[in-house]
């Protein structure tokens, strides 16, 4: 049923002058769900994703988040969508002259009536939420580690207490430790604010630490979605090596599949 679903797209076409990047492509999201979105490289992971939060004009179709139909809402309704999701891009995308705790206040700012004290308490309840320590608010970006920097990002994406989050490879460029970390941390704050999230990644052990189902990109669409279990049966040549190959028997080995 279509209110069971925070993102509902469906024959998407998104071009680049005369190359094409999606062409007819559907994707449901279910409400509560986290879902995995994985494609070989130019396949359009980060594209799709600013696509749906409107970063990105599609040529052609539909889109739905949260009830709201994204291409043809009006400035009010559009805003009012904007406050339900929250948005975390590769390595964070801070502002660099900004604190930790002045870029998740930014989001705040346009909160009406808030007061300042509280502004500020707002954010370093996120901050913490986040898993960051209360010495990290007063620092910018560039005195941040890698991780930090995700954390803070994230941060901001929850400043709003949105019902929808999208991630864009979350635990790329992080350690083994920091990215299992960061995977517990998303699980986590999902399971405990009953978020959707979609979240984009080349990382199979983040697909079976945390991803209730799975999208795979490839030939321009979504070419089928599933758990990982339902994965390892597709007869596509690059989902089979990329869910068969020695790093996913990894992964699986290590969360405990066999």
């Amino acid at each position: 049923m279509a209110d069971d679903l925070a993102i509902r797209i469906r024959g998407l076409c998104t071009r680049f002058g005369s190359h094409s990047v999606h062409e007819g492509l559907d994707l449901d999201v279910r409400r509560g769900e986290i879902l995995g979105v994985v494609g070989g490289s130019g396949t359009g992971k980060s594209v799709l994703l600013r696509t749906i939060v409107g970063l990105q004009r599609p040529a052609e179709g539909e889109i739905s988040v949260l009830g709201t139909d994204v291409l043809r809402a009006d400035d009010d309704a559009r805003r009012t969508l904007e406050r339900r999701w929250g948005v975390m891009f590769q390595d964070g995308a801070l502002f660099s002259a900004l604190t930790v705790r002045e870029n998740v206040e930014v989001p705040l700012r346009d909160v009406a009536g808030l007061p300042d004290d509280i502004r500020r308490a707002l954010a370093d309840l996120k901050i913490s939420m986040a898993g960051l320590k209360p010495v990290a608010r007063g620092k910018y970006p560039s005195e941040l580690s890698g991780g930090m920097r995700k954390r803070a990002g994230l941060a901001r994406a929850l400043a709003l207490d949105p019902d929808l989050v999208f991630l864009d490879e979350p635990t790329a460029g992080l350690d083994p430790i920091g990215a299992a970390e960061f995977d517990r941390l998303i699980r986590r704050l999902s399971d405990s604010l009953g978020l959707t999230v979609f979240l984009v990644t080349h990382d199979l052990d983040t697909l079976h630490a945390v991803c209730d189902r799975v999208a795979v990109l490839a030939e321009r669409r979504v070419l089928v979605t599933g758990s990982m279990q339902e994965m390892l049966s597709v007869d596509h040549p690059w989902v089979h090596e990329y869910f068969h190959g020695p790093r996913a028997r990894a992964a699986r080995t290590d969360a405990g599949d066999t």
